[in-house]
């Protein structure tokens, strides 16, 4: 649903439409019913799916070649972010085409278009059209987001866990116990560009309206459509559900 958000806010950002975002689900209902709020299901299903099955088996090789040894508590979480960050990039890697496929069927919604449909057809005509390197459209922000999402959240858990929480405090478990899920939704909020970004470029001059002039400008790289956002102070456009300004300003010339 947040890419839904996502994908309306750049429009309404460049003065293209007046509507309230956070009213942008009960629009879609009422233009395509109740299962228009379920475009690009199957390729996230999938991708869920073989991301399920790619985790195990990594897991299964890592649990095969470990060793026992002495480590600080530092060193164990190190480790341990390490291998999640192994597993996070490979299941990015064999899960992204299909969530660019997922990103553009919920896309065509702006547009009125019928250009992506099943995932078979998906895969032919970004194929077709876009070659091998249509698949990963948007990777690089993608995993770089996760990877920092990451690295941070265990670490700041890891620390706060550590040094903050008081041994004599008599909740100190309870409280170690929640300390990742809050740093997940604080460390979430500074990941959220690169996921936005990801999103973007992954409809950036694939042929719907919503990735092509005047809606945005074709983006050269996912650094140019950082820079392009970071410029125009929307970076975190989308970001909160509730919580939406929406500045109306004059259609933006295409960049060069």
């Amino acid at each position: 649903m947040n890419l839904f958000l996502q994908l309306w806010a750049g429009p309404c950002l460049e003065g293209r439409f007046s509507t309230c975002l956070a009213s942008s689900p009960m629009h879609i209902v009422k233009v395509d019913g109740t299962l228009g709020l379920f475009r690009g299901l199957s390729p996230r299903i999938l991708s869920s799916a073989i991301s399920t099955v790619v985790r195990s088996k990594v897991k299964q090789v890592e649990l095969l070649s470990q060793k026992d040894e002495l480590q600080t508590s530092l060193q164990k979480v190190v480790k341990e972010t390490s291998h999640e960050m192994i597993i996070q990039c490979l299941s990015r890697i064999a899960t992204h085409p299909f969530h660019v496929m997922s990103v553009r069927c919920m896309a065509q919604f702006v547009g009125r278009e019928v250009k992506y449909g099943g995932i078979f057809s998906c895969i032919v005509r970004i194929f077709k059209e876009e070659g091998v390197t249509g698949f990963y459209v948007g990777f690089i922000p993608h995993v770089l987001g996760e990877v920092l999402f990451l690295w941070c959240c265990n670490l700041l858990a890891h620390f706060i866990n550590t040094y903050a929480v008081d041994e004599s405090f008599s909740q100190a478990s309870a409280v170690r116990s929640y300390t990742k899920f809050v740093m997940g939704i604080a460390v979430s909020v500074l990941t959220y560009p690169f996921m936005l970004v990801a999103d973007l470029m992954a409809i950036n001059d694939c042929g719907l309206a919503v990735g092509l002039p005047p809606s945005f400008p074709v983006f050269k790289s996912w650094l140019h459509c950082w820079n392009h956002l970071s410029h125009k102070g929307h970076l975190f456009r989308g970001s909160s559900f509730f919580f939406r300004r929406v500045p109306v300003t004059s259609v933006p010339s295409i960049e060069d």
